[in-house]
């Protein structure tokens, strides 16, 4: 089954989600009509990556990437100092380390006070994920900042063959996360990713604690978790976190790249419901109806 298919028919349900738009440099900083777009959680997040910015291993395979960047308010402009930025990718093997303490190639730090962060590591490769197809190489961010809807996302590279046959990398609001490589006088790979986020709009403590919950979804056929963190929902599905969905407003949550939606209902005895819209492995719009039967 293709991945964004096996994504959709897991549960789906996913990320933050930002408008699409136009963002340029303007000389001296980011300007546009939208915050940066989001993209999906992916089953591979580990929480609690150790603080650091230097991600390289002892006799690493692969080719150093300095990568760096700067975290903006909605303006584009005014630089968040403060803010947690969180990494993770495949070795160079195109494997991700999920179980070992060392949390290889995950790492977090916080932006200085012009709101820059950088990370030394190792360009990912495109990996295998099933018999036939490839996601193309790409880095995996978490960021978090007080007042700013917490950001899940990726980047991708120019020139990757497969960027053009993913369908997270090659969704329209993916376009200004394909990003430049370039060679420093080390011939070590830079590349530089800004972030503008957006305000946050998050479901108040009370209803967010109604909604979490584990739900029986489609008469028993399958699970869905979910769990509140931060402004987010993730969704949790057979034990693993899989997707992020952002508050959009009337208890309804969205996922990245128009993968999905999460509507909740509550009956008169406040048992809460959701209904779950997202794409089967057809293609088709599917719609499932789940039942809260564990709350926390």
């Amino acid at each position: 089954m293709e991945r964004r298919n096996f994504l959709k028919a897991s549960a789906l349900s996913a990320i933050a989600v930002s408008a699409t738009g136009f963002i340029s440099f303007a000389g001296n900083g980011y300007v546009g009509d939208c915050e940066t777009t989001s993209d999906i959680l992916g089953p591979f997040y580990r929480p609690g990556a150790p603080i650091r910015s230097n991600l390289l291993i002892p006799g690493h395979d692969g080719s150093i990437l300095n990568l760096s960047g700067t975290i903006y308010d909605k303006d584009g402009k005014t630089a968040l100092n403060n803010t947690l930025v969180e990494i993770w990718h495949a070795n160079a093997k195109g494997e991700y380390d999920n179980t070992s303490p060392e949390y290889n190639y995950r790492g977090a730090i916080k932006t200085d006070q012009n709101g820059n962060y950088n990370f030394k590591t190792i360009l990912p490769p495109p990996y295998k994920y099933d018999e036939i197809h490839y996601r193309p190489a790409h880095i995996h961010f978490r960021i978090s900042s007080d007042k700013k809807q917490d950001l899940i996302t990726q980047i991708y590279f120019q020139g990757d063959k497969y960027n053009e046959v993913d369908s997270s990398a090659s969704a329209p609001d993916s376009i200004h996360r394909i990003l430049p490589v370039s060679k420093n006088n080390k011939n070590e790979n830079d590349v530089i990713f800004d972030v503008i986020l957006s305000d946050s709009y998050a479901l108040e403590p009370l209803a967010m604690q109604k909604i979490t919950g584990l739900y029986s979804v489609n008469n028993n056929k399958w699970n869905a978790e979910f769990i509140a963190d931060d402004d987010l929902l993730i969704l949790k599905v057979n034990g693993q976190l899989m997707e992020t969905l952002v508050y959009k407003g009337n208890n309804e949550f969205e996922g990245a790249l128009g993968f999905s939606n999460a509507k909740f209902t509550f009956s008169h005895n406040e048992n809460a419901k959701v209904i779950l819209t997202y794409f089967n492995s057809l293609n088709e719009k599917t719609v499932e109806e789940g039942i809260k039967i564990l709350k926390y």
